[in-house]
């Protein structure tokens, strides 16, 4: 996954798409396959392997299965996760807190409201960050639109 998101050009028959509320992607194998290797994982979330075995190591990602052999086996759980894990990178959410709410995920249905408070605070310091953009925006179309004018 990448930082920005590109969708297709508009079409005439196209029906605008809010990626924000779409399903969630299709998992790279059919239903009923449910165990992927770290390499699979790595093509399919954007992650490199020291990232994913980093995030096992600091408690930012549940317990990973093992096959008999020792290697990593992530499920279609571990896969919604991570993707869940990149957006709140995206976020900018410090690890620290991450780790965090991945804890009081683990802890339980108790948590519930510790976790929302980490959400707000979280979705108030991206808002703060859109106001900051759109005036950023805001200064950039001034100068293209003096820069433009015919001298």
């Amino acid at each position: 996954m990448t930082v920005m998101q590109t969708t297709p050009a508009a079409t005439e028959h196209a029906t605008p798409a809010d990626i924000c509320s779409a399903p969630p992607r299709r998992h790279p194998r059919p239903d009923g396959q449910d165990r992927y290797t770290i390499s699979e994982v790595v093509a399919f979330a954007g992650l490199t392997a020291h990232t994913l075995r980093w995030y096992e190591r600091i408690g930012l990602m549940p317990h990973v299965d093992r096959s008999h052999t020792g290697q990593r086996r992530y499920s279609n759980r571990d896969l919604d996760w991570l993707d869940f894990v990149t957006k709140l990178r995206l976020t900018g959410m410090p690890v620290a807190d991450m780790v965090r709410y991945a804890e009081l995920v683990r802890e339980g249905d108790h948590t519930f409201a510790e976790r929302r408070q980490l959400l707000e605070s979280t979705r108030r310091d991206v808002l703060a960050r859109i106001a900051e953009l759109h005036d950023t925006l805001g200064v950039l179309d001034r100068k293209i639109s003096f820069y433009g004018r015919e001298r």
